[in-house]
């Protein structure tokens, strides 16, 4: 715990059970999901992928607010893909990413810039920084 006054946004609260073949729902019941082993045949999802989505969410809400920085609206067309790697390396689990910008109509060194500013914002990206290898690419 942090010894700072925080100020708590928000609370995510789950319920899971059956780990990666099981289920989870929200609290206030907007999530409820059947979750699915990484390129299993069910019909639910994965913890990358959930993962992969709030990520991307969070990173492009962070390039609006670092954009303001470089003078730049961001086009409502402006995205993210998040690519979620489950690595084993002999035995041991771990994750890596890439998170792909789009920002149509902006110069490559601006969009650039825009990202690796929301990549010091985001707190997906400040979760992870260090903990695991990440790259930000403009595409």
């Amino acid at each position: 715990m942090s010894t700072q006054t925080e100020n708590v946004l928000y609370t995510a609260k789950t319920h899971t059970t059956g780990g990666r073949q099981g289920e989870s729902y929200s609290a206030d019941g907007n999530l409820d999901i059947q979750l699915t082993p990484p390129g299993g045949n069910g019909a639910g999802t994965n913890p990358e992928q959930l993962f992969a989505a709030g990520w991307s969410a969070c990173f492009l809400s962070a390039m609006g607010l670092t954009a303001g920085k470089h003078n730049v609206k961001l086009p409502a067309d402006t995205a993210v893909d998040a690519e979620v790697d489950l690595v084993n390396t002999d035995g041991a689990f771990s994750l890596q990413a890439r998170l792909n910008v789009s920002i149509p109509g902006v110069d490559r060194e601006t969009a650039q810039a825009i990202a690796d500013d929301a990549h010091q914002v985001c707190p997906y990206s400040k979760a992870t920084r260090g903990n695991i290898p990440v790259t930000i690419a403009v595409v």
